[in-house]
């Protein structure tokens, strides 16, 4: 009989999702083997359980294609994080079922393909006797372990298009223009995009702000005849001594709802300078379409690498890109650490360098 692995979508969507899956099933196809995918994320292996045979020859189209045709959730029997950003154990009696339900498929090992949260039930369902590989993916870039996550690179090209066209629109009204973007607590995304979309003010999580300074950059760019100016915020951002904005009703098993900073950002600006400020908040557009060339490869790349640890017979470890090259990690050194932009860090000197206000 082939062998078989199986693979699992969990958390937030994003771009290259199924471009991991395709390199997965192409890379296990090679070596004879068949792939499994787990359907509607980790749930898929309880009973009923809900799977699909991949089929490498129907996969042709998945490289460009953006979302997972596995499905995936962030919530139910296996939230692993709730409220801001908590860890929470999974039961043990569902890490049994899902043990039961992997022995079922006769998987030889399961790849589990999500961020931090997916990634710590990956760890928890390594340390209960299920053999894991696992593949680091949030556009939100916050995943410790790995240089960069794939769905971030997606992510930070779609909020630097939405910057270049809200640039002619705000000089053409003189306008302020509050840009709000996904990253919960970590501001790669803001940063990344604010810079490259030439933002004048980027808000970050890791740097309380005061409306003050937000205000004061605007007002010196009026003085210097520039009468309009683009703020990028990222949802976690927070005003020194304020708390981080939420929206809707916040859910005991599961992560809270961001949203609303840019809103609180946009109504200060206007109050205090008189512009008129409008705000856009790109929220899950960010996540959609296809995915670009840079995480075409790296989800490629990481897929293949996967597999091949499988062969290998390692078990409880994280492919992760270095900078240089694709290398692999233990699964315990990913999760649990929040990677946030440094402070000191070549991105926080860059802005500062170009005079764009950190809020500070």
């Amino acid at each position: 009989m082939a062998r078989k692995i199986g693979i699992v979508t969990g958390g937030g969507d994003c771009p290259g999702l199924n471009a991991v899956i395709r390199a997965v099933v192409k890379t296990a196809a090679r070596r004879g083997w068949e792939t499994v995918g787990i359907l509607g994320g980790f749930e898929g292996l309880l009973e009923p359980q809900s799977t699909l045979a991949l089929d490498a020859e129907k996969l042709g189209n998945l490289l460009t294609r953006g979302g997972t045709i596995l499905g995936t959730s962030n919530r139910g029997r296996f939230s692993a994080k709730t409220g801001h950003g908590e860890s929470r154990g999974i039961d043990v009696a569902v890490l049994d079922d899902a043990k039961k339900g992997f022995q079922k498929l006769g998987l030889e090992a399961l790849i589990v393909v999500g961020g931090d949260g997916s990634l710590s039930i990956a760890l928890q369902l390594q340390n209960h006797g299920v053999p894991v590989i696992g593949i680091p993916k949030t556009i939100d870039n916050d995943l410790a372990a790995t240089v960069m996550t794939f769905g971030f690179d997606s992510a930070v090209n779609c909020a630097t298009d939405a910057l270049d066209r809200l640039h002619s629109t705000s000089e053409s009204h003189r306008r302020v223009m509050v840009l709000e973007l996904m990253g919960r607590y970590a501001g790669w995304i803001a940063i990344y995009a604010g810079i490259s979309g030439g933002a004048d003010v980027i808000l970050i999580p890791e740097i309380p702000y005061t409306y003050e300074s937000v205000c004061a950059k605007i007002a010196e760019r009026e003085a210097r005849g520039r009468h309009f100016s683009i703020v990028v915020i990222a949802e976690g951002a927070r005003p020194k001594d304020g708390a981080i904005a939420t929206k809707g009703a916040q859910h005991a098993d599961r992560e809270a709802r961001l949203g609303g900073a840019g809103e609180r950002v946009a109504a200060e600006i206007e109050s205090r300078t008189g512009k008129e400020t409008r705000l856009v908040v790109l929220g899950h557009l960010q996540r959609g379409g296809s995915p670009t060339a840079f995480d075409r490869a790296l989800c490629t790349g990481f897929g293949a690498l996967a597999v091949e640890l499988i062969a290998e017979q390692q078990s409880g470890r994280m492919v992760a890109f270095t900078g240089a090259q694709i290398a692999h990690v233990p699964l315990e050194d990913a999760v649990g650490h929040l990677k946030q932009v440094g402070l000191d860090g070549s991105f926080v000197r860059t802005a500062r360098a170009l005079g764009i206000c950190l809020g500070d």
